[in-house]
């Protein structure tokens, strides 16, 4: 049993019901970011972290802090955490560093609704995207199970693509929920990646698919990032909630660059652009989008801070 899309019809009731939501200003942001050295290529004496933080710092909608992962505690402390509204991740090839017990904060702060999370590029691997994904994975398997078998169902979960392993392209697209000839039911874990990817900077083609979604506020209907790498689809996640923003190549590639997850009392936003050596985050149209998004995952004023 394969999980489903969402009907178009509860997408948008979903987002007309969470674009009333207003945020404590001003946000408080955590900019995470391995500070791979390569990112000089393309951003000069900053790293790409750094230059997101200097332009989030010019509104004051928002309160703006680094962090990496050779800083104590990994830049991930609780007291950090408990003074995030906003964790934006970039990681790449360090990211079987980051601790376990790390993920699972940020994802427990997630779920409760304490922490709104944005994962940038290379960062669908991380380790505290994976396991949110997982577990969302596991919330919709359990709707998908029939209600006369729910109560009492056992739910396996495989992992057969073990981490850092990329699919190919004839693989099954996990997640994926099957009922065993024993009765039991099996939902394999997403790996939260794709086949192919191409770094030739060639540039992507966006589509703004909701341009009435808050995170799509003051962007075109179509418009390009001039110098990027490609991912192409599959992409191993469970169904967003609401696919935001989709990306084109020349070569006829396609990804779902923009896409949300409802977790817990939580969001999720996963941003597809933003490779260390292009200077991804130097475009007005990218920033407009991470400056969108962090005010609509920030947990609502009426959440205690």
């Amino acid at each position: 049993m394969k999980i489903r899309f969402l009907p178009l019809s509860t997408i948008l009731t979903l987002l007309c019901t969470q674009t009333s939501v207003t945020y404590a200003a001003p946000v408080r942001v955590l900019i995470w970011d391995e500070q791979q050295p390569t990112q000089k290529k393309a951003y000069g004496d900053r790293f790409l972290g750094e230059t997101i933080a200097d332009h989030l710092a010019k509104n004051s909608d928002f309160s703006v802090k680094t962090a990496t992962l050779d800083d104590p505690e990994q830049g991930l402390s609780d007291e950090t955490l408990d003074q995030t509204d906003v964790l934006i991740m970039w990681s790449h090839v360090r990211n079987g560093q980051q601790h376990p017990t790390k993920a699972e904060s940020v994802m427990r702060r997630v779920r409760d609704g304490k922490l709104g999370f944005l994962p940038i590029h290379s960062a669908h691997w991380c380790k505290p995207f994976v396991s949110i994904m997982q577990e969302r994975s596991k919330e919709d398997a359990r709707k998908l199970i029939p209600q006369t078998e729910r109560q009492n169902a056992t739910l396996e979960t495989l992992n057969d693509r073990p981490w850092g392993r990329v699919p190919k392209a004839t693989d099954r697209v996990t997640p994926f929920l099957e009922k065993t000839s024993e009765g039991k039911w099996t939902l394999t874990l997403p790996s939260c990646v794709f086949p192919t990817y191409r770094a030739d900077g060639s540039p992507g083609h966006v589509t703004t698919l909701l341009p009435d979604h808050p995170i799509a506020k003051g962007l075109p209907l179509t418009w390009d990032v001039n110098q990027t790498e490609m991912y192409g689809e599959p992409f191993h996640v469970p169904e967003p909630d609401a696919v935001v923003f989709e990306e084109r190549w020349d070569k006829g590639e396609r990804f779902r660059s923009g896409c949300v997850w409802n977790f817990g009392k939580g969001r999720v936003f996963y941003f597809r652009p933003g490779h260390e050596t292009f200077p991804v985050f130097r475009q007005s149209e990218p920033l407009t989008v991470l400056q969108n998004a962090c005010k609509w995952l920030a947990p609502p004023s009426d959440t205690p801070r």
